[in-house]
C-alpha cells in the first residue's frame, strides 16, 4: 500500500486534489483507518491516477471523466467527446489571441502616447428588444433634430402607465436617401394606432461605449467607439443604437448618460 504522500508524489497531484476526487467518488483510496480517516492507495490506482490526470489536462469535468472510467465508452462516442472539447478550446483560443491583441494595442498607446483613452469601449452581446416606435428616413445631416420630436410623437401616443418611459432607444440605419430612424421605447403590450411595433434583433456581439453629457457631443464619443471598433479589427454589421440611460425629461444635458452601441463582426 501507498500513503497519500508517496501517492500523491508518485502522481505529481497535491494532497487536496486527492481529497476532493475521493469525495467526488473518482478516486476512492483503497484503505482509509477507521481510527485516523488516513489515506491508503493500493499502487495498481496509480493507472487510474494516470488516466484522471490525462483527461483533466484534455479539459474534461470530473463527472464526464467518471463515466468515462466507471461506466466506459466507445470509441465513436469518445471522438464525438474529443471533438466538441476540440472545437471549445479554439474558441477559448481564439478570444484568448483577440484579448491579447487589445492588451498590446492599449499597451502601445499608453507608451507610445503616455496617456489613456479618454472614454472606455468593451464588446458585448445586445438583447433582442420590442419596441413601440417611429420609424422616418431623414437627412443624414439633420438627424439631431428629428430624434427628440420623435421620442415626442411617441410618448403623446402611450398610456400614462407607470414604467412606460424607461428605456428609450434609437437605431439608426444608414440608406441612400438619409438616415433612417427607429425612435421609441421597449414595450410588452398591444399595437397602438399611429405606432409601430419593431424588434430589434439580438446581436451576438457589440462594441459599446458610454457618452456622458449633451447630445452636442455625443458625434466625437461615436467617433472614438469607432476608432476603437477598427483597432481591434471589427468592422459593423449593423445599424448602431443609443440606449438613454438617463435622459428625458431632465433639461440639463449635462447630467445625461447614454450607452452607444455598435453591432460588430470580425473584419
Amino acid at each position: 500500500m501507498l500513503s497519500i504522500g508517496a501517492f500523491a508524489q508518485i502522481g505529481q497531484v497535491t494532497h487536496r486534489m486527492l481529497r476532493h476526487w475521493d469525495t467526488a467518488g473518482l478516486l476512492v483510496p483503497a484503505h482509509v483507518d477507521e481510527y485516523s480517516g488516513y489515506r491508503s492507495y493500493d499502487p495498481s490506482q496509480l493507472d487510474r491516477l494516470h488516466r484522471i490526470v490525462a483527461l483533466r489536462q484534455l479539459g474534461f469535468g470530473l463527472e464526464q471523466i467518471r463515466v468515462m472510467l466507471d461506466e466506459g465508452i466507445d470509441g465513436d462516442r469518445l471522438i464525438q467527446m474529443l471533438r466538441g472539447h476540440r472545437d471549445a478550446v479554439e474558441r477559448e483560443h481564439r478570444i484568448a489571441t483577440e484579448r491579447l491583441v487589445d492588451v498590446e494595442r492599449r499597451l502601445h498607446l499608453i507608451e507610445s502616447e503616455n496617456r489613456m483613452s479618454s472614454a472606455e469601449f468593451i464588446e458585448k452581446p445586445l438583447p433582442a428588444v420590442r419596441l413601440i416606435a417611429r420609424t422616418a428616413t431623414v437627412p443624414a445631416d439633420e438627424v439631431g433634430r428629428y430624434v427628440g420630436a420623435m421620442f415626442g410623437e411617441v410618448e403623446d401616443r402611450l398610456p400614462e402607465t407607470e414604467g412606460m418611459l424607461e428605456t428609450p432607444i434609437a437605431q439608426y440605419r444608414p440608406t441612400d436617401d438619409g438616415m433612417l430612424l427607429t425612435i421609441g421605447y421597449a414595450y410588452a403590450g398591444d399595437p397602438i394606432e399611429g405606432l409601430e411595433i419593431v424588434e430589434l434583433a439580438a446581436e451576438e456581439r457589440a462594441v459599446c461605449g458610454i457618452h456622458l453629457g449633451a447630445m452636442s457631443g455625443i458625434r466625437e464619443t461615436w467617433h472614438a467607439l469607432h476608432a476603437e471598433m477598427l483597432a481591434g479589427g471589427f468592422v459593423p454589421s449593423g445599424p448602431c443604437r443609443e440606449l438613454y440611460v438617463r435622459s428625458w425629461p431632465l433639461e440639463d444635458e449635462s447630467h445625461w448618460v447614454t450607452e452607444l452601441q455598435q453591432p460588430v463582426s470580425r473584419a
